[in-house]
């Protein structure tokens, strides 16, 4: 009878509904099939519905399969950072712990996210690599509390993007403990970011402070500027 009822609630699921389910079915045998429609088919049959059914929750084949890989991956990800107390670290340490949890929680998928990567790095899924590297970078910032809305927005997003890409491929070939060269090679980064940071609120501020035409012109015209 569970049974019966489990079959019913998986052919009542909409398409939408149905691909993280299917994801969590195809990471069975993703490391042996790759992300494939042989992958796919096996993934139905575990599931016990028809494999034209699990073919329309991917139309666009690998790369949709990756794509709801990566998604259900930032939902982990998102899920496990807010039941932690990261308001209370500061920024650098939030981001520092953001990437940490979403490779800690690819590890037991590691040759899943090797051949998703490698899909991703295929030309013709550039705009869908930098779309769901976009989105890893997004959720990361949102779960470490941003609310930037100005142009900080996007270059937060785009500096992490860069930073956690750099880390993963570091960490696909990471053969140490509790991967530690991964997490050196992330703080090494993070550094590189903090110092640039730093100079560049230097210069901002110098700049700032250096006699301006604009200002002049505009201090005649409106004294109290």
């Amino acid at each position: 009878m569970t049974e019966f009822n489990d079959q019913l609630a998986i052919e009542d699921l909409t398409l939408e509904e149905l691909r993280p389910v299917l994801v969590d079915a195809l990471l069975a045998h993703v490391p042996f099939d790759g992300w494939t429609e042989a992958a796919l088919e096996r993934a139905a049959e575990d599931l016990g519905i028809p494999a034209n059914r699990a073919r329309l929750a991917f139309p666009e084949g690998a790369v949709d399969m990756v794509d709801a890989f990566t998604e259900r991956a930032d939902a982990a990800m998102t899920a496990r950072l807010e039941a932690l107390d990261v308001r209370s670290m500061k920024i650098r340490e939030r981001i520092r712990l953001a990437v940490a949890v979403r490779l800690e929680q690819a590890a037991p998928h590691r040759e899943s996210v090797r051949r998703a990567v490698s899909i991703l790095a295929m030309p013709q899924n550039a705009a869908r690599s930098a779309r769901t590297l976009w989105r890893t970078a997004d959720a990361m910032w949102r779960a470490a509390g941003d609310t930037a809305t100005d142009y900080n927005y996007y270059t937060k997003r785009l500096t992490l993007g860069g930073v956690y890409s750099s880390t993963l491929l570091v960490w696909l070939d990471d053969q140490s403990e509790d991967m530690a060269d991964t997490l050196g090679f992330l703080d090494r980064r993070i550094d590189g970011i903090m110092r640039f940071e730093k100079a560049k609120a230097r210069v901002q501020s110098a700049a700032s402070r250096r006699p301006s035409l604009v200002r002049f012109l505009g201090r005649l015209r409106y004294p109290a500027i």
